[in-house]
């Protein structure tokens, strides 16, 4: 994937078109202005069409000696007339994935696990967010014939969406106060959780209390 290490390239030319509403463009620019840990590698990506009227999306990878242990895409989408299931005008969608080593495919917890990283990122971060929602799926795969050298694989997912809590911004162009999500605090987040489900300590140094999932070191064969 090319990408610029450790921080978000510039976006869509469209994302700072005239007509675009202020508080989009600087949603979208605390995307742009956050610097991370030197295993993300970040870049901007065109977002899917006609899930919201404004939308800006960017994809990651968590890469180590130029092995890629997990990789998502965060999605920003903007309804300036709001909308219900919302609770307001923004929203973040997001999928992660990662290979994990096959036993770890039998932990019945690990689902709640996994979603209590995304949940506990935010907390950590102390973003207000609402409505949360999404999926943790865990799927293992054996091969045969051809395909019989290969080991076993397990690879989790986490597909989720929430509801990023306005805050009070810059005075809008029309002289109103402009409330606009903390984009760059829930980039860090998401991040985190980025590098929790690649198996990375935080910050790059183990903490007690901390659990991270034990990965398969290899480059993803799907890629």
């Amino acid at each position: 994937m090319a990408a610029a290490q450790g921080h978000l390239s510039d976006g869509p030319d469209d994302a700072d078109g005239e007509e675009t509403p202020s508080v989009f463009r600087q949603a979208v620019a605390g995307l742009q202005g956050v610097r991370l840990r030197p295993e993300i590698e970040l870049d901007a990506t065109p977002p899917p069409q006609r899930l919201a009227p404004y939308s800006y999306a960017l994809e990651a990878a968590v890469v180590v000696d130029d092995e890629e242990l997990a990789d998502g895409r965060l999605i920003l989408l903007h309804d300036p007339a709001g909308h219900e299931a919302w609770g307001g005008t923004f929203r973040l969608v997001t999928l992660v994935h990662a290979d994990l080593e096959p036993e770890m495919a039998t932990d019945p917890l690990l689902p709640e696990v996994c979603w209590s990283w995304l949940t506990g990122a935010l907390e950590a971060r102390r973003v207000p967010y609402a409505a949360p929602s999404g999926t943790v799926t865990r799927a293992s795969s054996h091969y045969f014939g051809g395909l019989r050298e290969r080991e076993p694989s397990t690879r989790i997912e986490i597909r989720a969406s929430w509801s990023p809590a306005p805050v009070k911004g810059p005075v809008a162009a029309a002289g109103a106060a402009a409330q606009v999500p903390d984009t760059a605090a829930h980039l860090s987040a998401w991040c985190d959780l980025l590098c929790q489900i690649a198996g990375l300590p935080p910050g790059g140094a183990p903490e007690a209390g901390i659990v991270t999932l034990p990965q398969r070191r290899g480059p993803h064969s799907s890629r």
